[in-house]
């Protein structure tokens, strides 16, 4: 009777170590697996247009613009750790979740109106943009093959973002996606690449322009 009671506790124990203390699965992220998740969220996709873009802005007002939205970036982050754990210690699990115990329900029910218009607006731009750069990459390839004066050489991006947009929708079905690691490390390997093309991007161009110097 004695043995059976201690493989019970024991039993018990071993369940309950797997449990956090807000009864949820024990997180087994790291701090290897955090700074993934954080170069993902802050290197996208738009660091191919940064240069551009403060290159429109000029050297000066570039860099000064920068840094701003730098000390932005850090004091939004410094929030919302303050807020994890606010204001009588129970975690907060999402941004929604700190909205509602901060500032309640109404701006709850705006910030997820934000949140999901924003979630739209971008789904919709990435399948757009990806349309639009799948046909001018067959656009090009037609014009290496054919020449660029082919009257066949206009491909229509349309087909191309319903594709994208049906394996979005395929995608977003997966359940518990989030325990799929592999995706994670695609994209921190994508945001590396994303920041490779646009520094061999700048220095071609830095490049091309000193050889027209001399």
């Amino acid at each position: 009777m004695e043995r059976t009671t201690s493989v019970v506790i024991q039993e018990g124990g071993a369940e309950d170590s797997i449990f956090d203390d807000d009864g949820r699965l024990k997180r087994t992220g790291t701090v290897v697996t955090a700074s993934a998740h954080i170069i993902t969220a802050l290197i996208g996709s738009g660091v191919l247009s940064l240069a551009w873009a403060v290159a429109q802005l000029g050297a000066i007002a570039g860099p000064i613009v920068l840094i701003i939205f730098s000390i932005i970036t850090l004091y939004t982050s410094i929030l919302l750790t303050n807020c994890y754990r606010s204001p009588d210690g129970t975690r907060n699990h999402s941004y929604m979740d700190v909205v509602r115990t901060h500032l309640g329900g109404t701006n709850f029910m705006f910030c997820a109106i934000a949140q999901y218009a924003t979630l739209i607006g971008l789904s919709t731009g990435y399948a757009i943009t990806t349309g639009l750069s799948l046909g001018a990459i067959e656009r090009t390839t037609c014009y290496h093959k054919k020449g660029r004066n082919w009257p066949d050489c206009s491909p229509s991006t349309r087909n191309y973002i319903f594709y994208f947009g049906a394996l979005q929708i395929i995608l977003s079905q997966i359940p518990n996606i989030r325990k799929l690691s592999f995706i994670s490390v695609i994209a921190s390997l994508m945001s590396f690449t994303y920041s490779i093309i646009g520094v061999a991007l700048a220095t071609a161009t830095i490049a091309s322009r000193f050889h027209q110097l001399f």
